[in-house]
């Protein structure tokens, strides 16, 4: 079914009332326009929370996301954890093992020409050395699956949240942004799981073990190199809040990069038809090299903390050892207690430059994650009911339902009112046309009787009951809306028109395509029914997607059917072609006729003219022809185009 209605300029410039309310813009705002040209402090300025690449979410909605994905998973994290905690120990015992050697195994050898001890710390080192190996390889491999399982979760939420999402929340949050939430953004976040999350526990892990270890061995040794992470701390500390900064910035970047390249691409035909190339390709240069900027700034940030860091743990190595080796010397300390502080020492601020590379990672994928809760974070504007009720059954014969809008008003966003005071009432079976001169609010009816919208105030009913009383289920069997653009998916014509009534047999699928005057073009095509039709239908024409999507809707069976323009894209014989079937096809079904082209019109039998959200002449086609309103008007400058 053609239920994806995207706003069209006519009848609503702006967004509906229900979504979420504009927010003040924090950091790492997406700039705006054709070039992204804007910057954070235009964007704050804004306000609308739909102009910033960030979208907003309750604190700590980062860390809740990432504790539910982890939650089915806890088992195998805390079988990770075990296995990473007696690797650590394997691996730390080796500086343990040489002080041992140095100062009682290699003594026994000397003087009593013991081989025992040595032998001893020889099988121990060997023994560390080929178990820490065997349980970091079962570490990264429990650690993977937990990590694919997810990312898989995590992409399947994003996937369908935005399908469960209203369609004013994709008027406004363009198709771009989504796939780098779904891309770019997982991808960080793979990379930190796959990678930093396992550097994360290393060192944290290590850190805890060398500094048990300093401190059982020699008070005073251990003392100092734990002093020394006070400054390293700091040095931590300030790189973190830089680079979140940076990373929210890279982040929005390459979601701008993203965002152009997909409008150049779904809009490629005016491009190319308004030579477009050259003022694309200046935008494309500035959003490129804005993310190069962004990514230098990235790249500058970590060498800074890196040279720091190793310039603060070199000296303390430094200053440790020579201290060290005073109290050697004096007999204070014995020689293999100093040789395994010092490699201790070594191990302690090696990882220092893996946390900056771990921290690079996390911060990348803390502002990833941002995004990716925020836009989980939204709910649809067009709810589903706690307590849905059932469609009432027909006692009568007549396929349609009754519609009736009772006091319905819709007001957009920036205060524009669509329809100030609406009221309709459409019998069940009755075919009415809706025409109009642009802006009139034709559309927007159309699209609240879809329930894409919900009306600001007022109600509409179908057969007695409130659009927003019925599961999408129910209200997606008896209303189905065709619309202008005539989207289909990439598969054959078979399974496009299928989507109307997955479960039909391909003999209904070929009488649908039969009665909507279909059956004759799809024959024609290389396979039939089996013909892929590509990506967005583009290997038919205009007037032929059309007319897969009126099959689609026949298939479904609505009680109540909604043409959204839904002619505009056939020519003259296919449109006549169309409402020949259209005869039968909307006999004893309610259906709602949204019309430039007056010919139409024709198979009505009511027609609405509507100006300004409200309907000024209604009544049957002939009777408003014959007249002198607008309807008369309009008919006559149809017949004069004709001329």
């Amino acid at each position: 079914m053609d239920g994806q209605a995207t706003p069209d300029g006519a009848d609503h410039p702006h967004q509906p009332d229900g979504a979420p309310r504009p927010e003040p813009a924090g950091p790492g705002t997406a700039p705006r326009g054709p070039a992204e040209a804007a910057g954070p402090a235009e964007d704050a300025a804004s306000g609308d929370p739909f102009d910033r690449d960030v979208l907003p979410a309750p604190k700590g909605a980062s860390r809740t996301l990432l504790g539910s994905l982890l939650r089915p998973h806890r088992r195998r994290v805390a079988l990770a954890a075990t296995l990473l905690l007696i690797q650590q120990a394997a691996v730390q015992a080796g500086p343990l093992l040489v002080a041992y050697a140095i100062d009682h195994a290699v003594p026994a050898f000397r003087e009593n020409d013991d081989h025992g001890p040595l032998i001893a710390v020889a099988v121990g080192y060997l023994f560390c050395t080929l178990a820490a190996g065997l349980l970091q390889f079962a570490f990264i491999r429990t650690a993977a699956r937990v990590n694919q399982s997810v990312l898989l979760a995590l992409r399947g939420r994003i996937y369908q949240h935005a399908q469960a999402l209203s369609v004013d929340f994709h008027d406004r949050y363009t198709s771009g942004r989504l796939i780098s939430r779904a891309t770019t953004d997982v991808e960080s976040l793979r990379e930190l799981l796959d990678e930093g999350l396992q550097e994360l526990l290393t060192v944290v892990v290590s850190v805890a073990y060398i500094s048990v270890m300093l401190l059982w061995l020699d008070l005073g040794l251990g003392g100092a190199a734990l002093l020394s992470f006070v400054p390293l701390a700091l040095l931590v500390r300030s790189f973190q809040r830089r680079s979140m900064r940076i990373y929210r910035q890279r982040s929005t970047a390459i979601a701008a990069v993203i965002v152009k390249f997909a409008e150049t691409m779904n809009g490629i035909r005016p491009v190319q038809s308004f030579r477009r190339e050259a003022a694309n390709d200046e935008a494309f240069r500035e959003l490129n090299h804005r993310h190069l900027r962004v990514n230098g700034d990235a790249i500058l940030e970590m060498a800074r903390y890196v040279v720091s860091s190793r310039l603060t743990a070199n000296a303390t190595v430094a200053a440790i050892v020579v201290w060290g080796a005073y109290r050697v010397a004096a007999g204070e300390l014995a020689l293999g207690v100093l040789a395994a502080s010092a490699l201790y020492l070594r191990r302690l601020y090696d990882p220092i430059d893996h946390l900056g590379m771990f921290l690079n990672s996390l911060q990348s994928a803390a502002a990833s994650l941002e995004k990716i809760a925020g836009l989980l974070a939204q709910r649809p504007t067009v709810p589903e009911p706690t307590e849905p009720r059932p469609l009432p059954e027909r006692a009568d014969a007549v396929h349609g339902r009754e519609v009736v809008f009772d006091g319905v008003r819709f007001t957009y966003r920036t205060g524009d009112e669509v329809l100030p005071h609406f009221d309709l009432t459409l019998p069940a079976g009755q075919t009415v046309a809706v025409v109009g001169a642009t802006g009139a609010g034709k559309s927007t009816l159309a699209k609240l009787l879809a329930r894409f919208y919900d009306p600001s105030a007022g109600r509409i009913l179908l057969d007695g009951t409130d659009l927003r009383d019925l599961d999408t289920a129910t209200l997606r069997r008896a209303v189905v809306m065709v619309t202008q653009e005539a989207f289909l998916f990439s598969g054959t014509v078979a399974e496009n028109i299928a989507i109307g009534r997955p479960d039909a047999a391909r003999a209904d699928i070929e009488e649908a395509a039969r009665a909507i005057g279909a059956h004759e073009f799809i024959t024609a095509l290389p396979e039939g029914y089996d013909t892929d039709v590509r990506k967005r239908g583009g290997r038919i024409s205009a007037g032929q997607r059309q007319l897969v999507a009126f099959a689609r809707a026949l298939l479904a069976d609505p009680a109540v059917l909604i043409l959204d323009e839904a002619t505009s894209s056939l020519d003259i014989p296919g449109e006549r072609a169309v409402q020949h079937a259209m005869d039968t096809v909307l006999r004893g079904r309610t259906a709602v006729v949204i019309a430039h082209r007056l010919s139409t019109v024709d198979i009505a039998d009511r027609v609405l003219v509507m100006a300004d959200g409200r309907i000024v002449e209604d009544g049957p086609p002939a009777e408003l022809t014959a007249g002198t309103g607008r309807f008369a008007e309009l008919h006559q400058a149809w017949r004069d185009s004709l001329v």
